[in-house]
């Protein structure tokens, strides 16, 4: 059996200020109406009628992704098999390995396939034809590797020696290189015997354990005992977050293809599946323009409010308000609500220090966007100041926010669209549009949509701190009780 795993944990920094820690790039439509999730979720339906599929993917997510992922995995009509959540990131090696125990536990051995989330594949039969290709030698034991012809001397790719003396649709497979240095990327681009690493792996799940396990057996107890230990909740599987912990922090690459293709003698051979499939990681917004289909002058506009005058080989995109270029060229200008970029598209790894900068600052530009998903809706903060906020708060149809209560806020809530349920204290009673209530400091209270329509309300809020970690909850539907 195929099994598609998906690894969700980057955090796309590169791509500030439109990724974001609590919304990373992974959870943007960024190169169409879907998301790169979405997409990569959809990549394998419908792949190979000879190859039998499990029913829907792993995933493996940060744990303050998991609504987020759920729901956009429902968006697009594919039932995961499993989702994992790690408490904290520790890179593709570690959630790799949680992937392959956890599909073990049920005595079977599948084929995986590993893919992180947040690629683009614009050709997605070439890149189905190259799966199908090596299947087959995956299923004897062999670690199956995606390459991509280098186009340039990429300094952010690892890179796949292979043997030049072979050919067909696999390649046996000398070495691998994680991120050379300016000079090594273009010795491998000019040699022609070198493949940009795609990051997309297809094994066994027992043969990466067995190969985790001889090169780095750090990360294969820690993983072990964080799945013995794992807890069930929801539709979610939560390693032991002690254990994860301790688990060092190491990319499929470094912990082990690295070291595997030095030592043939250990028994678990390599090879490579060449793909022309239009395959980018969309790490940089230099990364996207190209990805992006662009005007005659090289231009990219993104955003239904973007106008441009004499620009060239740039990327204009608004998600909020207008955005005008007049006589720019080469660079990269990315509005949102409350923070834009500028940036010269031959900079923009500079970006990632940018964002390491604010972090260090504890700005909270960093964490999150003006508008926050929640499972239940989101919320949009329009405005705020000392000891006030204002918000826009959305409530899906049939969602519940959890009975809760703040300790240093009150709230008034105005309705706009929709009907709303309010539990007040020991009250109970609906509000329609235009009606509002108040909700007192330490008031316990509930908002409910019972509608078949989004619940839109104003909330404002007053008091001595309006932090969002000022919440006791004593009931919830998504697992966020208090302690």
């Amino acid at each position: 059996m195929l099994l598609p795993v998906i690894l969700c944990g980057g955090s796309g920094t590169r791509l500030w200020p439109l990724s974001r820690e609590s919304h990373p790039k992974q959870f943007l439509a960024l190169t169409s109406e879907q998301t790169m999730l979405q997409q990569t979720a959809q990549r394998v339906v419908g792949l190979c009628s000879s190859i039998q599929q499990a029913p829907g993917p792993v995933l493996v997510c940060n744990e303050a992704h998991r609504f987020l992922a759920a729901a956009q995995l429902t968006e697009c009509g594919i039932s995961p098999t499993a989702i994992i959540l790690e408490h904290s990131a520790r890179n593709t090696a570690p959630a790799l390995t949680i992937a392959a125990l956890q599909a073990r536990s049920d005595g079977t051995d599948p084929v995986i396939l590993a893919m992180p989330a947040d690629h683009v594949i614009s050709d997605l039969a070439v890149f189905q034809k190259a799966v199908a290709d090596g299947y087959e030698e995956a299923t004897r034991g062999t670690i199956v590797t995606f390459g991509v012809a280098p186009e340039y001397p990429e300094t952010g790719y690892g890179y796949i020696h292979y043997h030049p003396d072979f050919s067909g649709a696999l390649l046996p497979v000398r070495s691998f290189t994680e991120k050379p240095n300016h000079a090594l990327a273009t010795q491998y681009v000019e040699s022609g015997n070198y493949l940009w690493n795609s990051g997309i792996f297809m094994l066994r799940a027992s043969i990466w354990l067995k190969a985790v396990k001889r090169t780095r057996l750090d990360i294969h107890s820690a993983c072990e005992l964080a799945m013995q230990k794992a807890r069930y909740d929801l539709d979610f599987i939560r390693p032991d977050a002690e254990a994860f912990e301790s688990c060092p922090s190491e990319s499929v690459d470094y912990a082990v293809l690295e070291t595997l293709a030095s030592h043939p003698e250990w028994g678990v051979p390599m090879a490579v599946a060449p793909m022309l499939a239009g395959w980018s990681d969309v790490g940089a917004w230099d990364a996207l323009w190209r990805v992006s289909d662009q005007d005659a002058n090289g231009n990219v506009l993104k955003g239904t409010a973007v106008v441009e005058h004499e620009c060239s080989n740039s990327l204009l995109m608004s998600t909020s308000r207008l955005v005008a270029g007049v006589g720019l060229e080469n660079l990269i200008v990315v509005e949102t609500p409350d923070a834009i970029l500028v940036v010269n598209k031959n900079h923009t790894q500079g970006v990632k220090p940018v964002v390491a900068n604010l972090t260090h600052r504890r700005d909270s530009l960093v964490h999150q966007h003006r508008k926050v998903h929640r499972p239940w809706g989101w919320y949009d903060r329009l405005d705020q100041g000392e000891g006030f906020q204002v918000k826009r708060i959305v409530v899906n149809p049939g969602s519940s926010l959890s009975l809760q209560m703040h300790k240093h806020r009150a709230e008034h809530w105005v309705v706009v669209e929709g009907v709303a349920d309010v539990t007040r204290g020991d009250d109970s009673f609906q509000l329609q549009e235009n009606e509002s209530t108040y909700i007192k400091v330490g008031q316990v209270h509930r908002l409910s949509n019972p509608g078949a329509r989004p619940l839109v309300i104003i909330e404002i809020q007053s008091g001595s701190y309006l932090g969002e970690d000022d919440i006791v909850r004593f009931e919830d539907a998504y697992g966020r009780m208090s302690p």
